[in-house]
């Protein structure tokens, strides 16, 4: 049995939005203060895998995100057997698609201990760390099943070596932002929560001026690529990541000037997905040869073309 690329691109598809759905999902969790809605797991509580009435709203809104979890297997499993029924099959594709199955668990395990360690902020962080790197490899997955079968030209070296660096200050600027969250008012439950030992303005100002760096870094990007003959996709890609994160740093602002109003601090966290994914996709169109990988045909191919000579 075979499955053809549009079965493929709609797999893809389906476990990246449900990567960014489920951070989604965690923020309207964090922002109601339904961490410990449910308080135990992998059940609800110590009598039912299910909310009862007496957990109230706060454990509907955090069962809800556990059984979200569902579709985002159902997502990952599609792009599991999509690419595992390729034809050439393509083992890379299929080992990226197969350690999102395994983020996932990495995941659930990681949400589960942070409810029984009662929100710790650095359990939290870690959770969603780990959210991040299965954002990672679905962002990979879905662009290497729309890749062409041949590799676009690469990039001048300064283009290059700016995509590396966008990705590591806007790492950076992610894991400094778990810092802002964890040291914030926002610490997921209604009932007295250990925050992190930092000064929130002082982190606040810092996650801001990595901001400023990733911007700065970003449009010396898109300069350079404007003067490479192959820099047009890189240039526009770059394009939409600047204005992205323009829209991040306005969010970001208003919110911290306002008070954290909840809804603004979930729709940042959303827009921390997407800050990711655009930085990620600037990266892989300067690097068209990353992760690319070959089908088992072509390496077929290639051995049977060396032993003939």
């Amino acid at each position: 049995m075979t499955l053809g690329p549009r079965a493929l691109r709609w797999g893809t598809t389906a476990a990246l939005v449900m990567s960014v759905l489920i951070v989604l999902g965690g923020a309207v969790v964090r922002v109601t203060g339904s961490g410990l809605g449910c308080p135990t797991w992998p059940a609800c509580d110590v009598t039912s895998l299910a909310p009862t009435p007496a957990l109230g709203i706060h454990g509907v809104i955090e069962f809800a995100n556990r059984l979200f979890t569902g579709f985002l297997v159902v997502g990952v499993g599609w792009a599991i057997v999509a690419a595992r029924l390729q034809k050439p099959r393509n083992r890379g594709l299929t080992r990226l698609a197969w350690s999102q199955f395994w983020l996932v668990v990495a995941n659930a395990i990681a949400g589960g201990v942070s409810v029984l360690a009662k929100l710790n902020p650095w359990v939290v962080a870690l959770h969603f760390m780990l959210a991040i790197a299965l954002l990672t490899t679905t962002t990979l997955t879905w662009h290497r099943a729309r890749q062409p079968a041949v590799a676009a030209p690469r990039l001048g070296r300064p283009a290059v070596g700016l995509s590396w660096v966008l990705v590591g200050t806007t790492l950076a600027l992610i894991v400094v932002g778990t810092l802002v969250t964890g040291t914030g008012p926002h610490s997921g439950d209604s009932a007295e929560v250990q925050r992190m030992p930092f000064v929130w303005a002082d982190v606040t100002i810092f996650h801001a001026v990595l901001g400023t760096l990733t911007l700065l870094v970003a449009i010396a990007l898109f300069v350079i690529a404007s003067r490479d003959p192959n820099g047009r996709l890189v240039r526009r890609r770059t394009a939409f990541f600047v204005i992205v994160v323009v829209l991040q740093g306005a969010v970001g602002t208003i919110q911290a000037l306002n008070g954290l109003p909840e809804a603004l601090v979930a729709i940042h966290l959303l827009g921390a997905t997407l800050v990711w994914i655009g930085a990620l996709r600037v990266l892989l169109d300067a690097n068209p040869g990353l992760f690319r990988g070959q089908d088992t045909s072509s390496q077929r191919s290639a051995t049977n073309t060396v032993a003939a000579r």
